[in-house]
């Protein structure tokens, strides 16, 4: 077909598709078409199953509904209703809570650092600090990505849940330090990535109200969708009769949160299919179970072999975070991320404020002890959190400045406990394995030092506690479970050892080029594909949930013109 007509499908089916949108939308968190999973029918058929509803699935899912009828299967629950989600405020109130059904589930990695995965509709734009950044051009390009596309897919999301945020004077300072000490431009408000200094986007409203990914399914054409929460997806099931060597993917088993088994199936159509969109944990994890994967670690869980795919669950990456903590002598605002310096050296310099943030994340330090296996690890981690407390509790105000890693080159992997899907497997990151991940490190705090100790920042700074103390101060938190050296004060190498952190942007374990192809099929199989941030080679931007956001709308309508040009045959 040529590009000209591909054009004007493509016009067609955006105006087809927006009509059905306005004429027949819902509005959240009022959606009649989410329900829970113990009212599911024991078999279910759809044109296509989505399994994860989460910053992928929503904008996949409600578009897909303007052209055929789909499922989705989402493991959490729904982030309406929930104050410790809609607001800001509240932001790590959420990371903190360890019950069951909590929309974050904890996991520490093999590295020894903290991290939670999203159990929720809407995924991780439940849970974010709220930043909102394109990727750059030169990421699009290499993705391979039509750029017209992608940029209408940016901005259908950002008409719902993108706003400019209100900069007070704790986010105002560290933008001005950063201008101070060199990171220039002053590019102001922006969703672009470019170098310099910017105020980003915010997925928080005016009144501090967080708008997710679920909000996307206000697109979504009612009578063609079904969400069900706490549906966990145990497996995915093939055929084998399909006239092709290759097995063909055409169901799911899931359970309520009863423990009651259902069974949802495509209907008969080639072009239908099953989509994997639970995350850089979920997806190559539900691959392995179905039995997509390294053929060892398959069968010694038991798991049948379907295709083996070594490279499930390699390429895991976490981009590292180290920050300091600043003591302000003066009240400060609650903010998240919003001003942020790119540097040219390839890392992020962000910061959040706010009494509320420093005693949240003591509660999260306290409540996160429960995880570990270890006693004495779990004394001194009470211990801390019970310092850390005290503090924030008296007359500690101020916030976090923190580096971020670019990419990062450092990778790991995933692989399988059991074969129970609830259990989180065990991830390796490999944080600073590789030498350009530590030197970025270290040139990110150092930039942060000289936002510390600039003059537009000094307001917020005691002026008698010198950087080293603040130094010290991060090197005796328990912010990991990583073994403390004596140099992690004195040696800014060590300290990024030492003290790194997440900052909740893993990805890979699908990735592009190896575990599926160009186009989101999984290499080996057909009628699957995975479209979320486990395909991702690298993590776009400073914050990959617009990104992760775009390629859900952006393979949606792909999906569509596919299937139009399908049925004009």
């Amino acid at each position: 077909m040529g590009s000209r007509r591909c054009r004007l499908i493509g016009a067609i089916l955006a105006g087809v598709f927006i009509f059905h949108s306005f004429a027949h939308a819902e509005k959240a968190p009022y959606y009649t078409f989410v329900k829970e999973a113990t009212s599911a029918p024991a078999i279910l058929r759809y044109d296509y199953i989505i399994i994860g509803g989460g910053t992928s699935g929503c904008p996949l899912a409600a578009t897909l509904s303007q052209g055929a009828r789909v499922l989705v299967l989402e493991r959490g629950g729904s982030p309406y209703n929930n104050p410790d989600i809609t607001n800001m405020g509240n932001f790590a109130a959420t990371l903190a809570d360890t019950s069951p059904t909590s929309p974050a589930q904890q996991f520490i990695s093999q590295d020894g650092v903290y991290n939670a995965r999203a159990r929720v509709l809407g995924g991780g734009t439940a849970l974010n600090a709220g930043f909102y950044t394109r990727a750059s051009p030169g990421y699009v390009k290499e993705a391979g990505w039509n750029e017209t596309l992608v940029n209408q897919s940016y901005e259908w999301a950002e008409k719902l849940i993108a706003f400019r945020p209100l900069m007070l004077e704790w986010q105002s300072a560290v933008r001005d330090g950063l201008l101070e000490v060199g990171v220039s431009p002053n590019n102001g408000f922006t969703y672009d990535h470019v170098y310099g200094t910017k105020v980003g986007g915010t997925i928080f409203d005016a009144d501090s109200h967080r708008h997710t990914a679920a909000d996307l399914l206000q697109y979504a054409d009612p009578r063609r969708i079904i969400v069900y929460l706490h549906a966990t997806a145990h497996k995915i099931l093939f055929t084998y009769n399909n006239g092709t060597a290759r097995p063909r993917a055409n169901g799911v088993i899931f359970k309520d949160v009863l423990g009651v088994e259902h069974r949802a199936y495509l209907t008969k159509n080639s072009m239908n299919e099953i989509i994997l969109s639970a995350g850089a944990l979920g997806s190559p994890h539900l691959l392995m179970l179905s039995g997509i994967g390294p053929a060892e670690q398959l069968r010694t869980h038991g798991i049948k072999l379907v295709v083996e795919q070594p490279m499930v669950g390699k390429g895991m990456a976490d981009n590292p975070m180290n920050a300091l903590f600043v003591p302000s002598p003066v009240q400060v605002e609650v903010s998240l991320i919003q001003a942020v310096g790119i540097t040219r050296f390839g890392s992020y310099i962000e910061a959040a404020s706010g009494m509320s943030f420093a005693y949240s994340w003591a509660q999260r330090l306290s409540l996160e002890s429960g995880l570990l296996v270890n006693q004495a690890d779990q004394e001194a981690m009470n211990k801390a959190a019970e310092a850390i407390n005290a503090v924030a509790n008296g007359t500690l105000r101020g916030g976090v400045i923190l580096e971020k890693v670019k990419g990062p080159l450092s990778t790991g992997h995933l692989d399988l406990r059991s074969t129970n899907p609830d259990d989180n497997p065990a991830v390796t990151f490999n944080y600073f394995k590789e030498p350009e991940d530590l030197e970025r490190c270290v040139q990110g705090m150092n930039t942060v030092i000289d936002v510390i100790n600039s003059d537009a920042f000094s307001k917020f700074r005691y002026g008698s506690m010198p950087v080293q103390a603040l130094i010290n101060l991060m090197v005796s938190l328990p912010v990991n479970l990583r073994r403390r050296h004596a140099t992690a004060a004195t040696s800014l190498e060590q300290f990024c050892f030492d003290t790194v952190m997440t900052i909740w942007h893993y990805h890979g374990g699908c990735q592009v080029g190896s575990v599926v192809d160009h186009d989101y099929k999984v290499v080996g199989v057909e009628a699957l594909r995975v479209i979320d941030g486990s395909t991702f080679l690298g993590s776009p931007g400073t914050n990959p949930q617009a990104t992760v956001m775009m390629l859900g709308r952006y393979m949606g309508e792909k999906i569509l013109l596919e299937r139009y040009s399908h049925g004009r045959k």
